[in-house]
């Protein structure tokens, strides 16, 4: 393991140099066999308050109970910025820990509410555990970067002032991508400079709070449960067996590499054929945030890539919107109706935005001005008719086929998938109403002419919501449905 030594300020003409060992580590939680730090044994409790030293006095932690200082041994290279802010500014914490051969060994860190000489956690309460929860999940700096220098309701803690953005980048800075660390401080400065117009700092911050409450992710993923992943597609979906077959061997692609395919999935097929619905499983599967791009209602390039900060109204686009969203750059695009994306209207084309996307070359939303990485999007994208796709967007897809569902797969789908789910949702048990099988034929004949199973879906609504009235209403223990209540209610 290296150490590093840091050379604190000088201060009454005092140099300290403080050493202490820098391990590096990927977990993304903290116990006493894989702590955030270290330190010196000194007969410290499970639980002690206290305070970090400045580094201009040293290295240490001070007990607020027996005043003792207990040297920091080790520390996770992730921690170290923050260890720094907490002791410059004053903050009394509580740490958590337990006695090891190693020392005492620190895995959590909380705030206590006391401030002392005035210093607050940047003014907004949950500042320290959103800090600990966004290093648990970040990559640890380089060990030749040489910038170490430079859980617990934290989910709803938002970076917006420019003080909690400044802590912020003091503490977790050497854990974000090379360029958009640069591009953070060349904003703040911005932010803070009285020499731009309010606007400019107005638009530097906000593209801040944006890029900044982004959960910057490396691309290497878990491993994904085959068995598991079967499980869902054959609750979600009945038959489509090439299609259950394409997305496990995906899944089977994500175990062996830790890396998300090079393609995304294009289902096309007829409208209603359940090709949304295949989406929504794979997202379920892959464990990530999910968002939707209606491609249909999307006919300008600059609804995607958003506007310059010289315009008053400037925004980002609906991509960085979603990455904003969602606060993690691990992404799921689910593009509906990609044979539409062609229909720009005068000002560009929006499949040529889709492109640079979908590259995995990093996207650059024309209000925020970063490149940011893409490299933990994947996409799936629905379509009517696939010959309305450019040949350049085509192949960034494995294309699966979705043909129409036959009389036989509607009325199973039916009576096993559309009429379970709508009973369960409204609260009604399976023997309160009953198809009979000529009732079952007679709705399937009723849509035989229809593509895909909307229609179907759409009755067992119907029917549900008719069997609940005369249940409730008109107290039947039961409804049992005829060929000629279907006609009569659906007819």
């Amino acid at each position: 393991m290296p150490v590093f030594d840091f050379n604190a300020e000088k201060k009454e003409e005092v140099k300290v140099e403080a050493k202490y060992e820098v391990f590096y580590s990927g977990c993304h939680f903290a116990d006493a066999d894989h702590p955030i730090i270290v330190l010196e044994n000194k007969n410290l409790n499970h639980h002690c308050e206290g305070m970090f030293l400045s580094p201009t006095k040293g290295n240490a932690f001070v007990c607020d109970e027996t005043k003792a200082e207990a040297d920091i041994l080790k520390i996770d290279a992730r921690f170290v910025n923050l260890v720094h802010w907490l002791g410059e500014n004053h903050i009394m914490v509580k740490l958590s820990g337990a006695s090891t051969a190693e020392g005492f060994a620190i895995y959590k860190i909380q705030e206590t509410g006391v401030a002392v000489r005035g210093a607050k956690l940047s003014g907004e309460n949950g500042f320290l555990q959103f800090m600990m929860d966004r290093l648990f999940q970040s990559d640890a700096p380089q060990e030749s970067s040489g910038d170490i220098e430079d859980m617990e309701d934290a989910d709803e803690m938002k970076l917006t002032s420019i003080q909690s953005i400044t802590d912020y980048l003091t503490c977790a800075g050497s854990t974000l991508p090379d360029n958009i660390r640069l591009w953070a401080k060349r904003n703040l400065a911005v932010a803070k400079s009285s020499e731009v117009t309010p606007e400019e700092r107005r638009h530097a911050q906000r593209a801040l709070s944006i890029m900044l409450n982004i959960q910057w992710k490396n691309s290497s993923f878990e491993p994904i449960d085959p068995v598991k992943a079967r499980q869902i597609l054959d609750e979600e979906l009945y038959g489509l067996d090439n299609v259950k077959q394409r997305i496990i061997e995906t899944v089977i692609q994500i175990n062996r590499t830790h890396t998300l395919p090079a393609y995304g999935i294009l289902i096309v097929g007829p409208a209603g054929t359940g090709k949304s619905q295949i989406a929504y499983a794979v997202a379920r599967i892959l464990k990530l945030s999910w968002t939707t791009l209606e491609m249909s209602s999307i006919n300008d390039p600059e609804q995607l890539t958003g506007s310059s900060r010289i315009y008053a109204n400037a925004k980002p686009g609906l991509i960085m919107e979603a990455f904003a969203n969602a606060e993690s750059s691990n992404l799921l695009f689910i593009i509906n109706e990609l044979d539409k994306a062609n229909s720009g209207k005068g000002n560009g084309n929006p499949a040529d935005v889709l492109l640079t996307l979908l590259d995995n070359l990093g996207f650059t939303d024309n209000y925020v001005e970063c490149n940011i990485p893409t490299n933990g999007v994947y996409a799936i994208a629905t379509a009517n008719d696939k010959s309305m796709i450019s040949a350049p967007l085509m192949s960034r897809f494995a294309v699966i086929e979705l043909p129409d569902y036959t009389e036989e797969e509607k009325a199973v789908i039916f009576s096993k998938y559309a009429m379970p789910k709508v009973l369960k949702r409204i609260g009604l048990r399976e023997e309160e109403l009953v198809m009979t099988e000529e009732a079952l034929d007679e709705l399937v004949s009723l849509y035989r002419n229809t593509s895909g199973i909307r229609d179907i879906e759409q009755a067992a609504e119907h029917i549900a919501a008719h069997a609940l009235y005369l249940i409730e209403a008109e107290k039947m223990d039961k409804v049992v449905y005829t060929p000629q209540m279907v006609r009569e209610l659906l007819g």
